[in-house]
């Protein structure tokens, strides 16, 4: 089968850094797992990281690839919400091989009904930046996504414009929070807005400053998606007292957790989407659970893809592409490649 791999893990403009290749087609699947024909991919930071510049050597082809949509090919005994032919979208286990090839082998319990509404490039987009904001918002932090209480609360979104702020401030509005987003220029400020942020605020200034001209002292919540050192003391001082900070991106240093987050007793919560794969936890089909709700939601017309543009079909240069742009820092929503 075709795939795109690596051996070494080397900077996005070496053109070894991803290269096609020709990879034996996965076995029959066993257990929980669907067979799955692959045919759109979307990209994100986590794949950037796992193929940074480091020195170890693979001694065989890895796949990356943590989100994707395709038409489920096999399935394997023990499989009970899935048949072959059904329409799937997903973003998978880190821990195996990635979706960067026409098949690829997964777990049900990870596994949603793609959207009936989009294409498949649209729905490769989806997967692990709904999961991670779904989960972020609705597991590790108190909130529930049906709660009337909801109403009047205030979410903070630093870094609106990116995949997963793009997801997380839909789904806040949905669930009825007032939602204020970061962004720096003038195109992520009307993405964010489009996305549906009440308020804009800009990352690289103040940020009480600029809450305090909106008239807002404080916020119930906030979700730091962008750089967790720099935003560390401000959102100590922003969040009212038995408030919640939610977290994704590992610190580059140590923080200190005592006051003003001790003082105000301030919850701090990490999301790693990977974690219910990783570690095989008793509820893995929750990511299927979420997958269904929000793929019911799409369908709605409640919830939207945060798909900007198809670079083309599934190939090295175009996955270098994507790479490249993604650690410019400058993408907006999120990208994708469709077809072989």
């Amino acid at each position: 089968m075709k795939a795109v791999a690596l051996t070494r893990y080397l900077p996005i403009d070496d053109p070894h850094s991803l290269e096609d290749v020709t990879l034996p087609a996965p076995a029959a699947p066993t257990g929980h797992d669907l067979l799955v024909r692959v045919l759109a991919v979307s990209v994100n930071p986590v794949d950037t990281k796992v193929r940074s510049p480091k020195p170890q050597v693979e001694t065989q082809p890895k796949v990356l690839g943590y989100d994707a949509a395709g038409v489920v090919e096999a399935v394997g005994p023990d499989v009970t919400a899935f048949a072959p032919g059904d329409e799937v979208y997903y973003a998978g286990d880190i821990t195996r091989a990635g979706a960067n090839a026409q098949f690829q082998l997964v777990d049900e319990r990870l596994v949603g009904r793609k959207p009936d509404t989009l294409d498949f490039a649209q729905s490769a987009a989806l997967p692990l930046t709904t999961l991670t904001a779904w989960e972020l918002l609705f597991e590790r932090m108190p909130y529930r996504f049906d709660d009337a209480h909801n109403r009047g609360r205030r979410l903070l979104v630093i870094g609106g414009a990116g995949g997963v702020g793009s997801i997380a401030i839909q789904l806040a509005r949905h669930a009825g929070f007032e939602v204020i987003a970061t962004a720096s220029r003038e195109e992520t400020v009307a993405w964010c807005r489009q996305m549906g942020a009440q308020h804009v605020i800009d990352h690289r200034e103040p940020l009480a400053a600029q809450l305090r001209t909106l008239g807002i002292e404080s916020v119930d919540a906030a979700i730091n998606l962008a750089d967790t050192d720099r935003y560390w003391e401000a959102l100590g001082e922003l969040v009212a007292p038995q408030g919640h900070v939610g977290l994704i991106v590992e610190p580059s240093g140590a923080l200190r957790i005592g006051d003003p987050y001790k003082a105000k007793c301030i919850g701090i919560h990490w999301e790693m989407m990977f974690a219910r794969a990783r570690f095989r936890t008793a509820d893995m089909v929750e990511q299927h659970r979420i997958l269904g709700r929000a793929g019911s939601l799409v369908d709605a017309g409640e919830l939207r893809t945060t798909l900007t543009e198809v670079l083309g079909p599934i190939n090295a240069a175009n996955l270098r592409e994507a790479h490249r742009r993604l650690e410019s820092g400058r993408t907006i929503g999120k990208l994708a490649l469709a077809g072989w």
